[in-house]
C-alpha cells in the first residue's frame, strides 16, 4: 500500500512539473509578442490551404501507421492493415492530447495485445516503432542540413542574430544556477535512507522479473536484426511520411507569410518534433511551439508573429487529425471482432 501511494505521488509530481514546464514556456513564446501583428498574421490564413495542410498530415501518418504495421508482420503478428491504422491513431489522439506524449504509445501496445497471444512481440514492435521514427527524423534533419544549410548564410539578418546570442549569453547564468540546484536536490534525494531502501526492493524485483523478460526481448530483436529489408523499409516509410507533413506545413508557412525557405523547414520540424517528444510537458504543449519560434527567427528571417503562428497552426492540425482515434476507441473499432491465429512465418 505505501508504495501505490509512493507511486502516485510521483505520478502527481511528474504531472505537476510538465504543467510547469508547459506553462513557462508558453509564457516565454508569449513574452514580447506584437498581438497586433499576430492578429494580422492570422488574417492571412487561407481556409483551403489549412484543409489541403490537414489532408496531407493525415496522409502521412497513415503512411507511418503503415511502417508499423510492418514491424509487426515482421514479428509474425498479421492483423488488417486498417487495424493498425485505427490503433495508430488512437495512439495519434492520447498522444497529442494527453498529458504524455509517449501515453498514446502505452495504449496502443496494451491494444495491438489483444489482436494476438504474442504479447511480447507486440509491445516491442511499438517501441521499435518509436525508435525508427525518431531515428528517421534525425536523419531528415542531418541530411537536409547537409544539403541545403551547410556552410550557407542563415537568412536572418546580422543584427538579429547577434542580439539572439546576446539573448542566450544572459540566460546561461541561470541556466547553470537551475542545474546546479537541481543537482543538488538529487544528491539529497539519494542521500535519504527510505529512498535508497525502496530503490534497492525496486530494483529487486525489477532484476527477477527483468531476467525473465531479458531473454524474449532479445529473441525478438533478433527477428528484426535478421529483416534489414523489413527495417530499410521502415525507416523509407518514416523519411516519406514525414516529408509529406513537413510539406504540408510549408504550405501553411506560405501562406501565413513565414519568410523561410523550404530547406528551413525539412531542418527545423523534425529537430523540434524530436525534442517535444521527450515527456517534459504536457504533450510538448510549449516547448514546441518555443523551439519552433525560437529556431525560425534565429534561423531566418520570419518574424516570431509568423513563427508563432504557424507554431500554433501546427498545433490546431494535430489535434484535428487526432480526433478520429478517439473516435475510434469511443466505438470501440480498434478491438478485434474475434480472436486472430497469428501464422508462423513473418515478413521478408
Amino acid at each position: 500500500m505505501p508504495e501505490a501511494q509512493d507511486a502516485r505521488k510521483i505520478r502527481h509530481g511528474s504531472l505537476v512539473a510538465r504543467i510547469v514546464v508547459a506553462t513557462a514556456a508558453i509564457v516565454w513564446v508569449f513574452h514580447g509578442q506584437d498581438w497586433d501583428k499576430l492578429r494580422e498574421v492570422f488574417g492571412r490564413l487561407s481556409w483551403g490551404c489549412f484543409v489541403l495542410s490537414l489532408a496531407a498530415y493525415v496522409v502521412g501518418q497513415v503512411v507511418v501507421a503503415f511502417r508499423w504495421w510492418l514491424l509487426l508482420r515482421a514479428q509474425s503478428i498479421h492483423i488488417a492493415v486498417i487495424a493498425a491504422v485505427r490503433l495508430y491513431f488512437v495512439g495519434l489522439f492520447y498522444n497529442n492530447l494527453m498529458p504524455s506524449s509517449v501515453g498514446g504509445d502505452l495504449l496502443k501496445a496494451y491494444y495491438v495485445t489483444k489482436h494476438t497471444h504474442r504479447r511480447l512481440e507486440g509491445v516491442l514492435s511499438v517501441v521499435v516503432d518509436r525508435i525508427v521514427g525518431l531515428a528517421g527524423m534525425v536523419l531528415m534533419a542531418v541530411v537536409a542540413y547537409l544539403l541545403f544549410l551547410r556552410g550557407r548564410a542563415i537568412e536572418a539578418g546580422g543584427a538579429r542574430t547577434e542580439a539572439m546570442g546576446g539573448g542566450i549569453a544572459a540566460y546561461k547564468g541561470a541556466v547553470l544556477w537551475f542545474v546546479g540546484v537541481l543537482g543538488v536536490i538529487l544528491v539529497v534525494l539519494l542521500a535519504h535512507q527510505g529512498l535508497r531502501l525502496r530503490f534497492r526492493r525496486t530494483v529487486g524485483r525489477l532484476w527477477d522479473r527483468g531476467t525473465e523478460l531479458l531473454g524474449r526481448v532479445r529473441t525478438a530483436l533478433a527477428v528484426y536484426l535478421s529483416k534489414p529489408l523489413t527495417m530499410l523499409m521502415a525507416l523509407l516509410l518514416t523519411v516519406a511520411g514525414q516529408t509529406i507533413v513537413v510539406a504540408a506545413f510549408w504550405l501553411l508557412g506560405r501562406n501565413l507569410g513565414v519568410e523561410a525557405g523550404a530547406r528551413y523547414y525539412f531542418v527545423i520540424f523534425p529537430i523540434t518534433w524530436v525534442v517535444a517528444a521527450i515527456p517534459i510537458s504536457i504533450a510538448g504543449l510549449g516547448v514546441l511551439e518555443a523551439g519552433i519560434v525560437a529556431m525560425f527567427t534565429t534561423l531566418t528571417a520570419a518574424t516570431g508573429e509568423s513563427a508563432l503562428a504557424l507554431a500554433f497552426c501546427q498545433r490546431f492540425v494535430w489535434v484535428v487529425a487526432s480526433l478520429p482515434g478517439g473516435m475510434v476507441h469511443l466505438l470501440g473499432s480498434h478491438l478485434p471482432r474475434q480472436f486472430l491465429v497469428d501464422d508462423e512465418n513473418g515478413a521478408n
